[in-house]
């Protein structure tokens, strides 16, 4: 199995790329976000590759990190997600931004990937948030919104949470504002304090 690939950039295509290695050139189909992380045409590119296999044919997919390849590896795992819709999702959100998703439950975030509708999204958040923390960077604030969320007991961080996405902001991107809010509060800030410093970090 091919699982790296060096060398310089042959030419582009709309969603692909060619690599020379060594006088070999391959043709590696990428993510939106990889194409747009790859040098001009003629530089020098190091990038991650999966090779798909199948009873006709055989590609590469390339991938700017490793993280970004294991959670296309993860995304296929889910039911009614393939290839194509692991890419698509890939596209619209980074790895970051798609750990983020999955861990606050934001299906609208995930939605943004072409052909990734309401279903797709939920089955995506409900199989990958137990395995998705193996591979996401670990974020302490995260993970105590995200529990926050989960009690069975209103708290402050997810009543500010709430409230944000009552004004029409998305679950993701509210719950990122509360937790740069609760990085900078002090001891156990209120529910007002915590909306009225998520609303200024949302304003930057």
């Amino acid at each position: 199995m091919i699982g790296k690939l060096k060398g310089r950039i042959e030419a582009y295509g709309p969603d692909w790329v060619m690599i020379d290695v060594q006088g070999v050139c391959y043709h590696v189909s990428c993510s939106t976000k990889t194409m747009s992380a790859l040098p001009p045409q003629g530089g020098f590119a190091e990038v991650h590759t999966e090779m798909l296999v199948s009873p006709d044919s055989f590609r590469l997919v390339g991938f700017a990190t490793e993280n970004e390849r294991q959670w296309f590896r993860l995304l296929q795992t889910v039911q009614g997600v393939g290839a194509r819709v692991a890419l698509s999702v890939l596209s619209a959100l980074s790895p970051a931004e798609l750990a983020n998703a999955v861990a606050l439950g934001d299906k609208a975030m995930i939605q943004r990937a072409q052909g990734v509708g309401k279903k797709v999204a939920e089955r995506i958040i409900a199989e990958l948030k137990d395995k998705a923390p193996a591979i996401a960077l670990a974020d302490p604030v995260i993970a105590r919104l995200q529990g926050a969320l989960e009690a069975s007991e209103p708290t402050a961080a997810a009543d500010a949470v709430s409230a944000l996405v009552n004004l029409g902001y998305g679950q993701a991107q509210a719950g990122l504002a509360v937790g740069a809010a609760l990085k900078r509060a002090d001891g156990e800030p209120t529910t007002e304090a915590l909306i009225r410093s998520a609303l200024r970090e949302l304003a930057r």
